[in-house]
């Protein structure tokens, strides 16, 4: 697994919208927005059971995630690598990414009955621009 290192790490604690793109079941790319969360395990998102990102992640499990500064659009960082469906903590981690993305202390968007989940990505690879 690639490390992220201390710059790449503070990159991603910014409320920076990034774009994940996993694959259908006929191969094609399915890219979507995403709140990006960063922690010492890595990087990861979090999104509902019963949507295609979880769905088609756990048919194929390889995606990219990429993350652009909208302040400068050639300051950017990619991540790819195979993600894992964790649902411990997940609840938890999409509060917290409401505080880092729109300031609520819960997320207020939740659908009755929605069983969160955390995407972490084991990374296989990084690329970049702008994070020396």
């Amino acid at each position: 697994m690639n490390r992220l290192t201390d710059a790449q790490r503070e990159f991603l604690a910014q409320p920076f919208v990034g774009v994940v793109t996993d694959l259908r079941p006929d191969g094609s790319p399915h890219s979507t927005p995403v709140w990006v969360d960063v922690d010492e395990a890595g990087v990861s998102f979090n999104t509902a059971h019963g949507r295609a990102k979880p769905t088609y992640i756990a048919r194929d499990g390889r995606v990219a995630l990429t993350v652009v500064d909208p302040e400068d659009p050639y300051r950017w960082l990619s991540v790819s690598g195979t993600a894992a469906l964790v649902d411990d903590g997940a609840d938890d981690q999409i509060d917290r990414l409401a505080k880092k993305y729109i300031g609520k202390d819960t997320y207020p968007f939740r659908a009755p009955g929605e069983r969160r989940v955390t995407v972490r990505i084991s990374i296989e690879k990084v690329d970049g621009r702008g994070l020396e």
